[in-house]
């Protein structure tokens, strides 16, 4: 995102027209233009990738603007602990970030953007809000959700039904983060006006121009976060609770990997890599992510949410083989991320380390990573060979959350059920779809030798597909007690209804000292 040589500075006790003067370069007018034509944030605000002393902020303008982003404890704006400019160009869509740093630990940020017209700097637009709690540096109680897969199938947002409820069922949890867990995005499903229901309704969508058909260009991926930003529970949640996102296929075309040809109705370029190029500077544009110059554009990441918890985003999309490749080795992270993740995992001194995963470990589909029954294969050998270091670095307390499914479930992986034994047990929770069309249950796979302790979904007499009007949408919560370390999921659904929950206490871990290259 395209930003000033001013990236951080402390302005304190200091009013809003003498920072106009220092953000703007210009001597600010007492009295601002009153002109009707001034620039409007038009989507809505975003934090995310929020740790102790850090968050970053997203917004997008309807015209070149610079946004004076100013941060305080106190919702009043009394006194800054942080303010910084950043400017939103044509290039990136109109959309800007900005990482606001030195912030205190464990504290609730408030925040405003106000967009300043670059053409005409004394025109000033309104101002938005938002907030957003920054990770403590003591043993705090944590609490977050996660779930995934947002306008799939077709169902986009029904207004007279609600729109995408989910989101302000989850605000109402009041989570101190959410994971987004992948498929933020329908990229190639487009939007229709009016969907039958097995009831005999019908499902009236609000309709865009950019999602009429599979996304192709960059203006077709970015009108589909824009998209979802049309809505106005999804813009709620954005302005209160900041994201960890991440991505899986349909953020860019259904079940891509790198090499594939994509072969499927509607698109004339079929470069899966060439689509992903373009998808990935969207997907970077409209979602706040910390950016890294080593690798630009690189989705894996870690989050640390202070003494209690690291979460460890993967990405299981852009390095891994094609789907019938059977060769023992075939790529899933990739050697580098594994690497990192290896490494990343024993060096993290958290009570708990969340990997978010956007797929399941154990679940079979023909773009799973599970392969069926039997021994390690394909995919499955990096997940095991990543499972045996865990055992032998002595990383307790490893948890995998994901989506994906559009069924939510807890599994429980033990050696003792498994083909594959050389690993210790742990859990994995799946939960979605956000707001799309809900499925069944998937077979298992009993290579890892997981173990259904809970799950929901569509029944046969449902069928596939069922929209989320009728209450099968899915999210998980996270809360993990500060004085105790113990982690308590939760599995809910729209209605805010708890389908099952599961209290784990920590191990202590016995650490074994690992070497890395």
């Amino acid at each position: 995102m395209a930003r000033t040589p001013l990236t951080r500075r402390r302005f304190l006790a200091r009013g809003v027209s003498s920072l106009a003067v220092a953000v703007l370069g210009n001597v600010a007018s007492p009295r601002l233009s009153l002109a009707a034509s001034r620039p409007v944030l038009t989507h809505g605000l975003q934090s995310g990738d929020v740790m102790a002393d850090s968050g970053v902020v997203w917004a997008r303008t309807d015209r070149p603007s610079r946004l004076l982003i100013e941060a305080s404890t106190t919702e009043s704006f009394k006194s800054l602990c942080c303010t910084t400019v950043a400017d939103a160009l044509p290039e990136s869509d109109l959309t800007a970030k900005v990482l606001l740093d030195e912030l205190p630990a464990g504290q609730q940020i408030f925040y405003r953007v106000t967009p300043y017209d670059l053409a005409s700097p004394a025109t000033r637009g309104e101002v938005q809000t938002g907030r957003f709690r920054t990770a403590p540096n003591d043993k705090r109680s944590v609490s977050f959700v996660w779930s995934g897969d947002t306008a799939g199938q077709g169902w986009g947002i029904d207004e007279a039904r609600g729109g995408m409820r989910t989101f302000r069922t989850m605000l109402d949890n009041r989570p101190d983060f959410f994971v987004h867990s992948g498929d933020s995005i329908y990229a190639d499903c487009p939007i229709e006006r009016e969907l039958k229901l097995p009831d005999g309704g019908t499902w009236c969508n609000v309709v865009t121009e950019e999602k009429a058909e599979v996304a192709q260009s960059l203006a077709q991926f970015r009108g589909n976060y824009k998209y979802n930003l049309m809505d106005a529970n999804v813009r709620g949640f954005n302005a209160e609770v900041p994201i960890f996102a991440q991505w899986d296929d349909h953020e860019v075309a259904n079940d891509w990997w790198p090499s594939r040809t994509i072969d499927e109705a509607g698109y004339v370029d079929r470069s899966a890599m060439q689509l992903a190029a373009r998808a990935g500077r969207a997907f970077h544009e409209y979602m706040p992510t910390r950016q890294t110059l080593l690798e630009p554009g690189r989705v894996y990441r870690k989050i640390g949410y202070g003494p209690l918890l690291d979460v460890f985003l993967i990405d299981m999309r852009s390095y891994r083989g094609p789907n019938d490749e059977e060769v023992r080795e075939a790529p899933l992270l990739g050697a580098k991320q594994t690497a990192w993740l290896k490494r990343e995992l024993a060096l993290s001194k958290a009570t708990w380390k969340v990997i978010a995963a956007d797929m399941p470990i154990g679940l079979v589909s023909s773009d799973a990573v599970a392969r069926g029954d039997g021994p390690p294969a394909g995919r499955e050998t990096e997940i095991a060979g990543l499972l045996a270091f865990i055992k032998r670095a002595g990383v307790k307390n490893i948890v995998w959350l994901t989506a994906d499914m559009h069924y939510t479930a807890a599994h429980h992986y033990d050696p003792n059920r498994a083909i594959f034994q050389d690993f210790e047990p742990f859990w994995e929770f799946v939960s979605g779809p956000l707001h799309a069309g809900t499925w069944g249950p998937a077979p298992l796979d009993n290579t890892f030798g997981p173990q259904v302790l809970f799950q929901k979904g569509c029944t046969a007499e449902q069928g596939e597909n069922l929209a989320p009007c009728f209450g099968l949408q899915f999210f998980g919560h996270v809360d993990i007690e500060g004085t105790t370390g113990v982690m308590t999921v939760t599995l809910k659904d729209v209605g805010d209804q708890d389908l099952w929950s599961v209290r784990i206490e920590p191990a202590v871990e016995p650490r074994t000292v690992i070497k890395f290259a």
